[in-house]
């Protein structure tokens, strides 16, 4: 338990060890970038780095954590989270391959970073600053492109977004590459060594389950369902408040606006203006007034005097605009919607509500302050149009930077909660679950990692899954008991199978009295050739255990076929005639005959009986088709046979026959080397090769012998 403990504490510390670097890389790269005045960002070295060293968890925290510190300096910084979250992602995705230093993926992941960056960043950047790019070099080569290629503002920003992030992930990728190279090797395989190294948690592992759904799906949904639904009713609660906060401060100002101008006119001055017009003597200095009201402010777009009476509304004052001229002093015109919808209180002198309308003039909200005379009767109404065409633009960007701080928040939560919920719940049933497929392994050491493994999970949830961990555990010792009892009285007939097989191998090599120990040396070969090719990952689907047990047990037997052959010919000093040489050459036929015979017998096909028929039949097949029995080429061989094919020439060349020296090594491996391709499958030549040592070693020893 304490050792479990202790696992759990390294592997949280390692995990912020590494998300603290990374995190230090992303603000340096930034850093230095800034201070060489780049046009570049280089702000996502560490979050790489994070995805090649650990996978999803450090690689997630990383890009999230850095633009929650790059937020304290520069706050918009945290609306970009998302995108951040959605590169460390797709960094995670693309790791494994970034890893083998391929340059078609190292040029792909750059251009599906370039385009998250970029092309997702740019519209939301768009939309974060109310449908504009602002400045940069990004919108200088924007404009460029726009010139040259007339594809509208955003088109153009968009592509030139791009241009410039594809530049910045190509420099980020290989930075991060070159630093994981330079690596220590002890190093990266202590990452490995973490539980939170590569967790899929955006991929499944989980096998199929017929009419379920996996835990890790389920847990998806959960999260997001419930946490989207949060995210919807708090983003809608903010955009309507955010709305009617916005609308509140323009009803102020407008109103403040008005009513400056109208506790700033002398009603003496107006009752002239409204009995002389443009000849009274104040009117110029009224409307310079308004003028000065209406430019301290952009959103206010007409400033006014009106006179509402019965016919209509009287024009006393009103102001030019570039988009409309101003209606003329003294002009009677139909009511607006605005004074149609309170013409009452217009005519009867009383405070009108400040009123939002969205016609051809645009979406305008009007205020108005009533002007009186010294005896309090109502003259006239300042009237000061606001427009609220940029609310718009303002709701959209208040709204892209609350939905893109969500969904970034989402993501890490449900990486989170998936990746809980894969340590505590899904990887112990999945564990439980594997074990009970494949608790029953042939050999005492599997099924004693197997127990460990079992024993090692030490679940202690104190729920429905600890009390089937523990029953599940007494179980498999109790059957792990009963197989090693039966694995015990196998392999006694396994030994004695062996057994019988060398003494029928021996009888048939003791009429050739210049192979020597052939059989036992091929066979060692084969399992070093087997092993080798295991190691490599070749024929990978193919190289299990029980077949490379197969093989190796039934290697002996590859020359059972010679028992056929005369001994004159068997042992003839001379080189062989021709009809001699096919008389040997027979000995293949004879040999898969002598197995079919076998299969017979047992009355069934095993596979120790195909494999020892594939080897005694096939051995002397060539890769170019050129061998016999049969003729057959390439992957047409069995494999067995193409293994036992390089190991059954290696060691005639340095086995010592009545009628040839022996060559030495370094002749024989340059002879396989040079019919690589030709007699030998080439994967197997290059296993072979690369096991030299233990090639040489075995080689040695039975020459020792």
């Amino acid at each position: 338990m304490s050792d479990l403990i202790q696992n759990r504490k390294r592997s949280w510390l390692s995990l912020l060890a590494l998300v603290a670097v990374c995190v230090l890389l992303n603000f340096l790269g930034a850093k230095v970038n800034g201070l060489l005045g780049l046009p570049f960002f280089i702000d996502n070295i560490g979050t790489l780095l994070a995805a090649l060293l650990g996978g999803y968890i450090p690689c997630i925290t990383v890009g999230f954590l850095s633009n929650i510190f790059n937020a304290i300096a520069s706050p918009d910084s945290i609306y970009y989270c998302v995108i951040s979250v959605f590169i460390a992602t797709a960094a995670a995705l693309f790791a494994e391959k970034l890893r083998r230093v391929r340059i078609p993926y190292i040029l792909l992941a750059a251009v599906t970073f370039a385009f998250l960056g970029g092309v997702v960043g740019g519209m939301l950047t768009w939309l974060i600053y109310g449908m504009s790019f602002g400045e940069g070099v990004a919108v200088d080569l924007a404009a460029s492109i726009d010139s040259a290629v007339p594809l509208g503002y955003l088109p153009s920003n968009l592509i030139s977004c791009f241009v410039i992030d594809l530049a910045d992930k190509l420099i980020v990728t290989v930075i991060a590459l070159i630093i994981y190279k330079l690596l220590p090797k002890k190093l990266i395989g202590y990452t490995k060594t973490m539980e939170w190294y590569e967790i899929k948690v955006f991929g499944g592992s989980e096998r199929k389950i017929r009419g379920r759904f996996p835990l890790r799906i389920r847990m998806t949904l959960l999260v997001g369902v419930s946490t989207a639904l949060v995210a919807a009713a708090a983003v809608g609660t903010s955009v309507i408040q955010y709305h009617h906060s916005a609308v509140e401060e323009y009803t102020k100002q407008a109103n403040y606006a008005a009513n400056v101008i109208a506790t700033h006119i002398n009603p003496d001055s107006m009752e002239s203006c409204i009995r002389e017009g443009v000849r009274a003597k104040d009117y110029q200095n009224i409307k310079d007034l308004m003028l000065t009201v209406r430019d301290a402010s952009p959103e206010i777009e007409f400033v006014y005097i009106y006179r509402v009476e019965k016919d209509g509304t009287h024009v006393i004052f009103d102001l030019d605009t570039e988009e409309v001229a101003a209606d003329l002093p003294g002009n009677v015109i139909e009511y607006d919607n605005t004074i149609k919808k309170y013409a009452d209180q217009f005519l009867a002198g009383e405070d009108i509500p400040a009123d939002i309308t969205d016609d051809e003039d645009g979406w305008l909200l009007s205020a108005y302050e009533p002007i009186r005379s010294t005896s309090g009767e109502v003259l006239c109404h300042v009237g000061v149009d606001l427009s609220m065409n940029h609310l718009r633009s303002d709701e959209i960007a208040f709204l892209a930077k609350v939905i893109a701080l969500f969904i970034g928040f989402l993501i890490v939560i449900r990486t989170y909660t998936v990746w809980m919920a894969e340590r505590h719940i899904i990887r112990p049933i999945n564990t439980i679950a594997d074990a009970a497929n494949h608790f029953t392994y042939d050999t005492p050491q599997a099924r004693e990692d197997s127990m460990a493994m079992i024993e090692g999970l030490n679940i202690r949830t104190g729920d429905e899954i600890e009390y089937l961990y523990d029953a599940y555990k007494q179980t498999t010792a109790d059957t792990v008991l009963y197989i090693d009892e039966v694995q015990k009285k196998r392999e006694q007939v396994v030994r004695l199978q062996n057994g019988l097989i060398l003494v029928l191998a021996d009888i048939v090599e003791s009429r050739d009295k210049c192979t020597g120990d052939h059989v036992r040396k091929t066979a060692a070969y084969c399992e070093i050739i087997l092993r080798q090719m295991q190691k490599d990952g070749i024929y990978a689907d193919q190289l299990d255990e029980d077949f490379i047990n197969e093989v190796v047990n039934s290697a002996p037997l590859h020359d059972v076929g010679k028992i056929t052959v005369s001994d004159v010919i068997l042992n003839k000093p001379d080189r062989l005639t021709d009809e001699e040489f096919k008389a040997m050459q027979n000995h293949t036929r004879a040999g898969g005959e002598i197995i079919d015979k076998a299969i017979a017998l047992v009355g069934e096909e095993s596979d120790y009986l195909t494999e020892a028929k594939n080897l005694a039949f096939y051995h002397h097949e060539k890769w170019n088709g050129k061998g016999y029995p049969t003729g057959i080429a390439a992957e047409e061989i069995p494999l067995s046979a193409r293994v036992m094919a390089v190991a059954d020439v290696f060691d005639a060349l340095v086995s010592r026959r009545s009628y040839k020296e022996p060559f030495s090594v370094e002749q024989a491996m340059e002879i396989i080397r040079k019919d690589a391709g030709t007699h030998f499958d080439p994967l197997i030549v290059e296993a072979f090769f690369n096991a030299e040592d233990e090639i040489r070693r075995v080689q040695k020893l039975n020459l020792e012998l």
